[in-house]
């Protein structure tokens, strides 16, 4: 069951079985630092932080613009509405990819801060276990074919639940410390009828690869790799679970 709850100009939905000393502070960093719980922090658009509470370790992420808005607007969303908000959506889209049975990061919480006409947003979800991102792997010597077939196969999985994920790309797919695959960041998902978007995912992602081998011309494209990947999507594997 999800809670609501309202503090100030705040507006949080959290879980209480993931979180049961839950409270606004969840939200800010320095509490947890100055509690000798903060883990460092994850590189990207977002901010994204760890830390470790009640025998969990959690990913808290602040909503950042990214692109040309974000050099004069670092994190200010147009919006009143929490439930239409990006953290409310991504939290809710969330916990729908759980329900199914698709490997994603276990969201936890997620608030709306109202700012003049419009908001701040921030997520908590689970942390990814030794979680290591696919560019990562590619830098550190490339997959084998099966692991790529894997990948192909969660990104069918969610397909088929018409799950569209905005941006997927290398940065988003992530290998848990057993091998398991996810995906995360899914802010602007959304639930879709099967259309051309799914193509569209496929070619964002080849694209991102393509952008990670040209970055290090010592990991050439893998196109090998690839075709195992879209030998694994529409075989359609089921994908294995998050641990």
């Amino acid at each position: 069951m999800i809670t609501r709850l309202e503090s100030g100009d705040a507006v949080m939905l959290y879980d209480p079985s993931l979180c049961g000393n839950f409270a606004p502070e969840w939200f800010d960093p320095a509490h947890w630092q100055q509690r000798g719980a903060l883990a460092g922090a994850a590189p990207g658009r977002g901010s994204t932080w760890f830390f470790a509470a009640e025998e969990r370790e959690y990913a808290l992420r602040h909503y950042r613009r990214g692109g040309l808005i974000g050099r004069f607007n670092a994190d200010l969303y147009l919006g009143r509405d929490p439930q239409r908000s990006r953290p409310f959506r991504e939290f809710s889209l969330l916990r729908q990819c759980v329900q199914a049975g698709l490997p994603v990061a276990t969201p936890v919480a997620a608030r709306f801060v109202r700012a003049g006409n419009g908001y701040r947003g921030d997520l908590l979800t689970l942390r990814v276990r030794g979680a290591r991102t696919l560019s990562s792997r590619l830098r550190e010597g490339g997959l084998p074919l099966e692991e790529w077939r894997a990948v192909g196969g969660v990104i069918a999985a969610f397909h088929r639940e018409g799950i569209c994920h905005a941006d997927l790309n290398a940065h988003n797919i992530l290998f848990d410390a057993a091998g398991a695959i996810c995906l995360i960041d899914f802010d602007r998902g959304q639930v879709r009828r099967s259309g051309w978007w799914k193509d569209a995912n496929l070619a964002r992602l080849r694209r991102s690869l393509c952008k990670v081998a040209d970055a290090s011309p010592a990991v050439p494209m893998d196109e090998a790799g690839w075709a195992a990947l879209l030998d694994g999507y529409f075989l359609g594997r089921p994908p294995p679970a998050v641990r």
